[in-house]
C-alpha cells in the first residue's frame, strides 16, 4: 500500500495541475480493448498501477489497482479457493476497464455488469482530491462512474468481491436450429431453477438455422473416465469451431467437463471468431496446422494490438449491441441481410439501476435482462458506404429499443446519443465532482470517420497503413514488438494435468 499510495500521489498531482491550467487531457493505461482510433495528447499515465494489493479470503473480497488483467487477477485469486464473479472472456481486460466502461460476460445474467461485483473505489478526481465510493460512500459518484469511461474521476483502486471456485465447469451445449429457438433457450437456462442451477450462460448462431446455447456449472467432481476440455494450448480447438462441430449434427443436448480458468478464457484463442478474419484478410490458409503454427498471434492482447497498429479499425465491425429479448430475432435478421456476418454471440444481461451510462431498456420494453448481440467482422471498404452502413446500423438497433456498448466506434450525432442516456444527471454528476475539465462521454466515444480518413490521406504513414498487404504486416510487427505474446506463454492459469 504505500507504493501505492505514492503513486497515487503524483497521479493526483499530474491531475491537479491540468485542472488549475483548466487542461483537458486523457488517460494512459498502457492497453486498451477499446477499437476507437488512439489520438491522446495530453495524458495522465496510471499504467504503473497493475498489482493485485491483497486477497482477504475470510471476508472474500480482493485489493487491486486497475491495470490489473483478468488473468493476472484470476491467478492471484485462484490459489485461494476464490474467482471473481464476472470475469470477463478476453484476459487482457483490465479491472479499471471493467468498471468505467461497460463489461459483462456470461455469469452477467446472474450478477450484471462487471461494476456491480465492486464494494469500493478509490478515485482520484478532476481538482486533484482522493476519495472513495460505494454503495454507503459518494453513491452517486459509484454509479454514475460506472459505464462514464473515466469521465468523472480516474479510478485507481478497486475493492472487488469473490465467489468460491470449484475446479471444472460442467459445460452443456444445446443445439438449436432457428433463431427464434436461440433466443427462447438463452432466456429459459436464466430463469427460474435452470438460472438457479447454471453459473454461465451464453450462446453462438453460425447461422440462422444452427446456433448453440452454453450453460455452465461450476463443480469439483469430475466423472470417471472423463478427459476435461481444454481450449488454451496451441493443438486445442478454438472454443467456438469445437462448439460448432459438437453440436452440427446433434439433436440432444452434448456435456463436457472444463478446468474453470479454461472456461473464462475459452474465447481468447482467436478472440471469439474475429481472429479468422486475419487468415483472410491475408489470403493464408485456415486450418489446424496454420492456427497452430501461428498460434502466438492469435491470442487476443495481439490481435487488438494488430488491429489498431494495422488501422484496419476502421472498416472492421466490432460491436456489442443490448436489446430486448422480444426484437432480438428481427435485430438479427436485419444483420443478416445488411451485413452477413456470421457467426453471432449471444449473451444475456442483468440490468443496472437507472439512470446509468450501461445498456438499459425503457417505457414498454423495459425488462430486467437484455441479451447482447456480439457482430465482428468486416465492413465495406469504402469509408463513405462503412459510415453509411453504421449510421443505419444505430438507427435500426435504436428503432428497437437496443443501445450500443461504448468500447467501440460510435457515430450518433450529439443529440442522438444523448437522447439514449439521462444528460441531465451525468453532466450534474459532472459539476458536482469538478469534471468538467475532463473530455465528456460524447467527445471520447464519437468517431468522426470521415475526419480520420482525411488525415489519414495527408499522412503517409497511414496511408502505407491503407495499402495491402502492408498494413497486415505492420499490424503483425508492431504486436510483435509489444510481447504480449509473454502474457499467454507464461500464464499459469493454464490447464496442466
Amino acid at each position: 500500500m504505500d507504493r501505492h499510495q505514492r503513486i497515487v500521489g503524483q497521479v493526483a498531482s499530474k491531475v491537479k495541475e491540468y485542472f488549475t491550467r483548466k487542461e483537458p487531457f486523457r488517460i494512459s493505461h498502457g492497453s486498451t480493448n477499446s477499437t476507437r482510433p488512439n489520438l491522446k495528447r495530453r495524458v495522465v499515465d496510471i499504467s504503473s498501477l497493475r498489482n493485485v494489493v491483497s486477497i482477504d479470503e475470510k471476508n472474500k473480497t480482493a485489493l487491486v489497482e486497475p491495470n490489473v488483467p483478468m488473468d493476472r487477477l484470476v491467478e492471484a485469486t485462484l490459489p485461494h479457493g476464490l474467482v471473481p464473479p464476472v470475469v470477463m472472456e478476453f484476459p487482457g481486460i483490465t479491472v479499471g476497464g471493467g468498471y468505467a466502461g461497460t463489461a459483462g460476460e456470461s455469469s452477467s445474467f446472474k450478477y450484471g455488469f462487471f461494476d456491480r461485483t465492486i464494494n469500493e473505489v478509490e478515485m482520484v478526481l478532476a481538482d486533484g482530491a482522493v476519495v472513495k465510493a460505494s454503495e454507503k460512500e459518494n453513491k452517486d459518484l459509484f454509479r454514475g462512474a460506472a459505464g462514464a469511461v473515466g469521465t468523472l474521476g480516474v479510478t485507481t483502486l478497486v475493492n472487488l468481491k469473490l465467489i468460491r471456485a470449484k475446479k471444472y465447469v460442467k459445460t452443456t451445449y444445446y443445439p438449436t436450429r432457428s433463431v427464434a429457438q436461440a433466443v427462447k433457450e438463452v432466456r429459459e437456462q436464466t430463469q427460474g431453477g435452470k438460472g438457479d442451477k447454471n453459473h454461465y450462460v451464453d450462446g453462438v448462431l453460425f447461422s440462422k438455422e444452427h446456433g448453440a446455447i452454453i450453460t455452465g456449472e461450476m463443480t469439483d467432481e469430475l466423472p470417471v473416465n472423463t478427459k476435461p476440455q481444454t481450449f488454451s494450448s496451441p493443438w486445442d480447438p478454438w472454443f467456438y469451431l469445437h462448439v460448432e462441430a459438437a453440436t452440427r449434427a446433434s439433436t440432444a443436448p452434448v456435456v463436457e467437463y472444463i478446468p474453470l480458468a479454461e472456461y473464462m478464457f475459452r474465447y481468447d484463442r482467436g478472440g471469439f471468431w474475429v481472429g479468422r478474419s486475419a487468415f483472410g484478410y491475408m489470403r493464408f490458409p485456415f486450418n489446424k496446422y496454420t492456427r497452430w503454427f501461428l498460434d502466438d498471434f492469435l491470442h487476443t492482447r495481439m490481435l487488438y494490438r494488430a488491429l489498431h497498429a494495422s488501422g484496419i479499425a476502421t472498416r472492421y465491425i466490432v460491436q456489442d449491441m443490448a436489446l430486448p429479448y422480444l426484437k432480438a430475432e428481427k435485430f438479427i435478421d436485419y444483420t443478416d441481410k445488411t451485413f452477413n456476418i456470421w457467426p453471432i454471440w449471444l449473451c444475456p444481461l442483468k440490468q443496472s439501476e437507472q439512470p446509468t451510462m450501461h445498456p438499459h431498456t425503457k417505457g414498454e420494453l423495459k425488462d430486467d435482462q437484455m441479451l447482447n448481440i456480439g457482430l465482428w467482422g468486416f465492413g465495406p471498404k469504402d469509408p463513405k458506404e462503412y459510415l453509411r452502413k453504421n449510421r443505419a446500423l444505430e438507427n435500426t438497433l435504436g428503432e428497437m429499443g437496443g443501445m450500443k456498448w461504448l468500447y467501440a466506434h460510435t457515430y450518433y450525432n450529439k443529440d442522438e446519443f444523448w437522447a439514449q442516456f439521462d444528460r441531465k444527471w451525468h453532466e450534474g454528476l459532472r459539476k458536482k465532482y469538478n469534471a468538467e475539465t475532463f473530455p465528456g462521454v460524447y467527445d471520447k466515444v464519437h468517431v468522426d470517420i470521415e475526419k480520420y480518413t482525411a488525415m489519414a490521406k495527408k499522412d503517409w504513414g497511414l496511408r502505407l497503413r491503407g495499402i495491402w498487404p502492408l498494413s497486415g504486416f505492420w499490424g503483425i510487427w508492431k504486436a510483435i514488438q509489444s510481447k504480449d505474446y509473454m502474457a499467454h506463454r507464461n500464464s499459469t492459469w493454464r490447464w496442466r494435468e
